[in-house]
């Protein structure tokens, strides 16, 4: 993006430098700020208020203040707010993609792609808003009744992560907003544009003040005022497994409900009965998507001998035909990783992986057009005990390692403790059938690279998180259940 665009991205009311905090644009108390700076060349974009704890417990506050008048607003009112967001954001999506491209570095293409997306939430929970049913039991006893309801659990917080600045904030906040939850959000400190054009969006869409706040600056006091503060009743986070362990040890001083979405170390097995083609674009879409940097994305590739050097030719061409760039060029298909922190672990991981012998087919070196970015790799010779196999890469590196039977690729998909995706491509219908169902993990795309979607629960098991985002499951997450027995 030339200095000119970058001048008039700035000038546009959805760039905002301040937090949204009960209806207002706030500063910090002390006048701090963070500087956000474009991956693509570590140039200054903007910066945001370095909010601490103080100003966290005021946007609590101001939720929790607004709670009783948006949870008794009815389903049908809260859904056509919710319905203006979404129609808002399609119709801004060009300059939401271009801060987010400027400010996470992803290709242009993909992140409108992600606006689309992150607004589908909004359209859905709308929708679902009416539909959170209870029930009624036939009693023991002829003179009672049994009445089951459900209500809003109160006051959420949300703490997202860099990699979908948008759609990780509207899948919570459109569950949240539709069940009649009051939300504040602690968005990632490299991504925070993208987050506070949504405020100013929501303000637009008619969301009362204090239903919805946007706090930036400080992850460890923000984090700490959420998870101490016994106004919130549920928080929900995105983001390592480290820190959601933590995250969980704060909450049980409040008994708050949590939602965790976590770590992932995604299989991706290719059986001799696959079309090997559409499983190489499968491959492209699962691993390459913002540059390998999703939760989701592919860390360990499973070949079947009888296919392995047939799918690796047919996979190295593909690579090789990628285009490496910033994300504002129109022909980049991968684009710079979000810091040197994540570089640095992509090769390190690459080196681990040659120097045990694993042969790098293509790639493993930084390019030459800027720090953050990293050519697409290609290793072969891969074993289950390299680093890359054990450990979440979070980069363009596909790491294969062949197989024999189903029973070992099963076992080897399953030997890791994270469970929150898992790809896998077969023709035989039988064969789908089971390993859908012995492959440990939350979510299982077979003979699909992609897999997210409005109307589909979203989360994993065992180390990969508790909960679900999106689908019936979603609004669930922000509802409790009442029991009622009439006499």
């Amino acid at each position: 993006m030339n200095k000119e665009a970058l001048a008039d991205l700035r000038d546009n009311p959805l760039f905002r430098q301040q937090c949204f905090v009960d209806g207002e644009w706030a500063d910090a108390d002390s006048g701090a700020v963070l500087q956000v700076d474009n991956p693509a060349n570590r140039e200054f974009i903007g910066q945001v208020p370095r909010m601490g704890q103080a100003e966290a417990q005021r946007a609590i506050e101001a939720a929790n203040c607004s709670l009783p008048a948006w949870r008794e607003q009815t389903a049908e009112a809260r859904g056509a707010i919710l319905y203006r967001w979404h129609q808002l954001m399609l119709a801004h999506q060009e300059t939401l993609a271009a801060i987010m491209t400027l400010e996470q570095g992803k290709p242009l293409a993909e992140s409108l792609g992600e606006i689309k997306y992150a607004a589908s939430f909004f359209k859905w929970f709308a929708e679902e808003s009416r539909r959170a049913y209870g029930r009624t039991i036939p009693a023991a006893n002829s003179d009672q009744r049994i009445v089951v309801i459900k209500q809003p659990i109160g006051v959420a917080a949300a703490i997202t992560p860099w990699n979908f600045p948008s759609s990780m904030i509207t899948r919570k906040a459109g569950a949240a907003l539709a069940a009649g939850c009051t939300m504040v959000v602690k968005p990632a400190s490299a991504t925070p544009f993208s987050a506070l054009a949504l405020a100013e969006l929501a303000h637009q869409a008619g969301v009362p003040r204090g239903v919805f706040n946007v706090v930036t600056g400080s992850a460890r006091e923000i984090a700490g005022e959420m998870t101490g503060n016994p106004l919130v009743r549920k928080v929900s986070f995105t983001g390592s497994t480290e820190v959601g362990s933590v995250l969980m040890r704060e909450a049980a001083s409040n008994v708050q409900k949590l939602s965790l979405e976590l770590g992932g170390n995604a299989p991706f097995i290719v059986f001799e009965d696959a079309d090997l083609d559409a499983a190489v674009e499968g491959a492209i879409a699962a691993k390459f998507r913002n540059t390998g940097q999703t939760c989701v994305c592919v860390n360990r590739f499973y070949v079947q001998d009888a296919v392995h050097d047939a799918f690796v030719e047919k996979l190295k061409k593909r690579i090789e035909s990628m285009h490496l760039g910033d994300g504002f060029d129109p022909q980049s298909d991968v684009a710079p990783l979000i810091n040197q922190e994540a570089v640095d672990k992509v090769l390190s991981h690459v080196d681990d992986a040659v120097g045990q012998g694993a042969s790098l087919v293509s790639g493993g070196k930084p390019d030459t057009r800027g720090d953050n970015y990293v050519l697409p790799t290609l290793l072969t010779g891969v074993r289950q005990s390299m680093q890359i196999m054990r450990e979440e890469t979070f980069g363009p590196v596909v790491a294969v390692s062949r197989f024999a039977t189903e029973a070992e690729a099963i076992d080897w998909a399953n030997d890791t403790p994270f469970g929150l995706a898992a790809y896998f491509y077969s023709e035989n219908v039988h064969r789908v059938w089971r390993v859908a169902e012995a492959i440990e993990a939350g979510m299982v795309g077979i003979n699909a690279g992609l897999i997210s979607n409005a109307a589909a629960p979203f989360g994993g098991v065992k180390s990969s998180g508790l909960g679900r985002e999106g689908g019936v499951e979603g609004l669930e997450e922000y509802l409790e259940t009442k029991y009622l027995l009439m006499g």
